[in-house]
């Protein structure tokens, strides 16, 4: 390739804002020469950097989007420490062939035990697969629905929350929920049932529910749609939270 043409190639790419075609140009004309390759496959080696890097920069931006507390993937995980999570399962939620058929997931478990950690992995496995995702603790997504009634638009931000593809619910039970709160919760959960998936986390046995969402009836219609569709991975292990605390000695026994 002349150095004129070279040029002018170079610069038309950057007009049309395909950065890193122009930024591997030589790169690529270099080995459409040494390993004597036709001008189709100089083509595609050339626009593979741009749609990986596009579809790179897509996902980063789908996973900022979802407003996840940390970024943890499974890897990060210490099944070792957990042993009543199955890896061989969490891997299977990450393929999300959960989300192909509409169903949800509910970690069960005592505080510190992995359960956001875990469903905050799977959620950014979706997002890396340009799935619309969300994060959001229960008591954050009430006080919004809440707003919204008062504002006399629940039913746009209901659909906000349902046009996800990926809704994961936090730490459902952790602060009181009133009669209006649970009924709004229920909107919710049956405007996404069976259309879209969700995931939970939760430190109430489905027995109490009706304590927590202080109607029985309502808490029932609740975990009807919730269950209907869904794996329930309870975790019995201890709290990672407490985990250095555990394995450390006291300060006492330090100086003995």
């Amino acid at each position: 390739m002349s150095n004129s043409i070279y040029q002018q190639v170079s610069k038309n790419l950057e007009t049309l804002r395909l950065g890193q075609m122009a930024l591997h140009l030589q790169e690529v004309a270099d080995r459409v020469s040494s390993e004597n390759l036709s001008f189709s496959e100089g083509l595609l080696k050339l626009s593979n950097y741009e749609v990986d890097f596009k579809e790179s920069s897509s996902s980063n931006n789908t996973i900022k989007a979802a407003a996840f507390p940390f970024v943890k993937t499974l890897n990060d995980f210490d099944f070792d420490f957990q042993p009543t999570v199955s890896e061989k399962q969490m891997q299977e939620f990450c393929s999300l062939g959960f989300m192909e058929h509409a169903e949800n997931i509910v970690f069960l478990g005592n505080s510190g035990v992995g359960k956001t950690h875990l469903a905050t992995a799977i959620g950014i496995e979706a997002a890396k697969h340009h799935n619309i995702t969300y994060f959001i603790k229960c008591h954050d997504l009430l006080q919004q629905l809440k707003k919204a009634k008062l504002e006399n638009r629940l039913e746009h931000r209901l659909k906000h929350f349902n046009h996800y593809k990926l809704l994961i619910i936090d730490e459902i039970g952790y602060l009181p929920i009133d009669k209006e709160d649970s009924n709004l919760f229920f909107q919710l959960i049956d405007m996404r049932y069976e259309k879209k998936s969700t995931i939970l986390t939760t430190n109430i046995s489905f027995g109490d529910w009706d304590s927590v969402f202080y109607d029985a009836v309502v808490a029932d219609a609740i975990l009807n749609r919730i269950l209907h569709h869904s794996h329930v991975v309870k975790i019995t292990g201890k709290s990672y939270r407490l985990k250095n605390m555990i394995s450390e000695p006291k300060d006492d026994e330090k100086c003995t």
